[in-house]
């Protein structure tokens, strides 16, 4: 290679670093939810439970506080036990939000995991429940909420995807599964509500509901 070629290829590499550098820090402040003229937050139906509000103001309210995503195993407190708010996965949105109502999952999930431990998926291995981290696997959380009879149809329009409800996806990335919540913040460009959830940058609010195979659908409340 002649001394010219190599600095002509020295060039392009330090674009390319450039480049990739760019749209590193692009990512890195990409807004936590979009803009306000685009969206419109939406009052919920007169009869709604009080607790549906309660919940979907829980989900808000983590965006800018919880800031980054940890799925490492963490011994936490039991009941009412947390990782620190400004870390987590997505599953903490959930459990968080529904504490805002007095409900407690991690609580909730594991007296139904110990009266009905073989009802549960299986694939960790486990031989008894764990309160660390039962409620905040995204299949636990799918088999708590059918058990209670709050599935609902999966392949409807976003018009059948109401605030409040909890929504599971297939990321398909080696059988990964994410979780969030629909809140009552109607996005203007496409004519549905926005989803509350932590994929890895912080807790969002972001247009995702068919970003990914929809594989649950909830409505508790």
């Amino acid at each position: 290679m002649n001394r010219y070629l190599s600095t002509s290829v020295l060039f392009v590499l330090a674009l390319f670093a450039g480049a990739a550098c760019r749209q590193q820090i692009a990512r890195a402040v990409k807004p936590s939810k979009p803009p306000e003229q685009q969206t419109e937050t939406r009052a919920l139906p007169g009869n709604s439970s009080p607790n549906l509000k309660l919940v979907i103001d829980g989900a808000i309210e983590q965006i800018g506080k919880t800031t980054s995503y940890d799925p490492s195993y963490q011994k936490i407190e039991y009941p009412n036990g947390d990782v620190p708010m400004e870390t987590g996965v997505c599953s903490d949105v959930i459990v968080r939000a529904f504490r805002k109502a007095g409900i407690d999952l991690q609580k909730d999930v594991h007296d139904d995991m110990k009266a009905n431990f073989s009802a549960y998926p299986t694939r960790w291995g486990l031989k008894g429940t764990d309160p660390n981290i039962d409620h905040r696997r995204v299949p636990n959380l799918q088999t708590y909420f059918t058990r209670k009879g709050k599935s609902l149809a999966t392949d409807g329009g976003s018009e059948t995807f109401l605030p409040g409800d909890i929504v599971t996806w297939d990321l398909q990335l080696g059988g990964t599964e994410h979780v969030g919540m629909v809140v009552d913040v109607w996005y203007k460009p496409t004519q549905r509500y926005l989803i509350v959830h932590n994929i890895g940058n912080g807790t969002r609010m972001e247009d995702v509901l068919f970003a990914w195979k929809i594989t649950g659908h909830y409505r508790y409340f």
